[in-house]
């Protein structure tokens, strides 16, 4: 492709009704993330040096995520909603001055790839006016089609309810996705009309239009799964099924094993290194990269946490965001870790909470031991040293440092900092009274009232 300037519009003004919410569509999240953000981040990685989002009135949400991850990125309100080519017309301004090829995109159709763009921005730089992506559709009800010549030019898009029967009988469909060339674009949707079956501005009469004037229009073909637009909850799981699949099928090439993929929920920002391995029924979050050689063991839960090499986590462990494990350190069943650090070698086996924490190199956390990090008010920090011993069922009080090497005796409620190597124990002395349990159920059996 030649050096090309570009943009992209992404329209993300419609209501979702049928989403019944009270969230705009656009917001609902796909593997971790929104919907308008994967197309937000799509557009960015085929070199889009400026982006519009064309919202409606009353979506505060939207332009408020919009501004947090495109800081520079233009928001236009339509105020009416009569069609597709209306809608771009809202960002008229930033078609004043446009980069050689406009991208239109739907804050709805967050699986559209990277590659599918490109080859349309390769249309355009071979002297195309419109690029069209389109799908070959199982089942074409309902979806524009793609009218084309014997030799496959694209020659018009005809919305379902203005197809003849011949013409539904295609099933070469409009995803909706199109590019336009900078220079034409204002031209051709201005010169759009309303005159069909639903009284409104369809972008998709700009190829008609474009081909009348004798322009070239590019047909771009791309799968059903990355053009599937999402109205409704079922839509939506829909999609992130299709993502999921996506998602593991790049990790296992990468170097993964996963002992039964279909059961692991990744985020689309996960980060999984060669010869991890994931065992069923385990949730990636947002945030989480792990290290090469860890092992994530069966029903564990981990978001916001980097995972060293070699580290050991679950099964039934939860990782918050935060958590930095160290490498050859181990997590286990019923640990639950967060915004705490754990060293080289460290491990909590089981049954323990570490918050807001440093645990050193080798350190052992015994079962039932917490960090009490939470006064009511604010979070305190706990500090283990190199190869510290904590006792089982301790409960380390905050702010408390613990010295390297030192042993904690199980039980201990640790107050005051230990020094390094000491042997710290807290809990109330054990007496012994011979006979009192004998005694004790001697005096209850005899005071027992009689059945009747």
């Amino acid at each position: 492709m030649t050096e090309r300037t570009c943009q992209a519009i992404i329209l993300a003004a419609g209501e979702g009704t049928r989403m019944k919410s009270k969230h705009p569509k656009v917001v609902h999240e796909l593997a971790g993330k929104a919907m308008l953000s994967h197309v937000l981040a799509l557009v960015k990685a085929v070199g889009a040096s400026r982006c519009d989002v064309v919202v409606g009135p009353d979506m505060a949400p939207i332009a408020d995520l919009v501004k947090r991850e495109v800081p520079d990125a233009q928001i236009y309100i339509q105020t009416e909603r009569l069609g597709t080519g209306h809608a771009v017309l809202a960002a008229r301004d930033a078609l004043e001055a446009p980069a050689d090829d406009v991208l239109i995109l739907y804050g709805d159709t967050p699986l559209v790839t990277s590659r599918s763009l490109e080859k349309m921005r390769d249309g355009l730089a071979n002297h195309a006016a419109v690029a069209v992506l389109g799908f070959r559709a199982e089942d074409p009800g309902g979806y524009g089609r793609l009218i084309t010549d014997s030799d496959g030019n694209l020659l018009a898009i005809r919305e379902d309810k203005d197809a003849t029967t011949s013409e539904r009988e295609i099933n070469f469909c409009n995803s909706g996705v199109m590019a336009f060339d900078g220079k034409s674009i204002l031209t051709l949707l201005d010169s759009i009309g309303k005159e069909n079956a639903k009284g409104e501005y369809y972008l998709t009469d700009a190829v008609e239009i474009a081909r009348n004037r004798g322009d070239k229009v590019a047909a771009i073909e791309g799968s059903e799964d990355e053009v599937l637009g999402i109205n409704s909850r079922a839509q939506l799981a829909e999609a992130e099924l299709i993502f999921q699949r996506n998602l593991r099928e790049k990790a296992l090439a990468a170097g993964v094993t996963m002992i039964s993929p279909d059961t692991v929920f990744l985020a689309s920002d996960t980060e999984l290194s060669s010869d991890v391995v994931i065992e069923p029924n385990v949730f990636f979050g947002p945030a989480v990269k792990v290290g090469e050689g860890a092992t994530i063991r069966a029903f564990s839960h981990i978001e916001g946490a980097v995972i060293g090499d070699n580290v050991v986590v679950g099964p039934f462990a939860r990782l918050r965001p935060g958590t930095k494990l160290g490498k050859g350190s181990k997590i286990g069943n019923f640990v639950e870790v967060k915004n705490a650090e754990f060293g080289e070698g460290a491990k909590a086996n089981h049954l323990a909470y570490i918050g807001d924490a440093q645990v050193g190199d080798a350190a052992n956390i015994g079962a039932g031991t917490i960090t009490c990090n939470y006064d009511g008010y604010q979070k305190h920090r706990t500090e283990i040293g190199h190869g510290a011993f904590v006792g089982t069922n301790s409960s380390l009080v905050a702010p408390v440092k613990i010295g390297d090497g030192a042993y904690i005796g199980s039980g201990s409620v640790i107050t005051k900092d230990v020094e390094s190597d000491a042997l710290a124990v807290a809990r109330g002395k054990q007496i012994s009274r011979l006979g009192w349990a004998k005694n004790m159920r001697e005096k209850m059996t005899s005071n027992k009232p009689k059945n009747k």
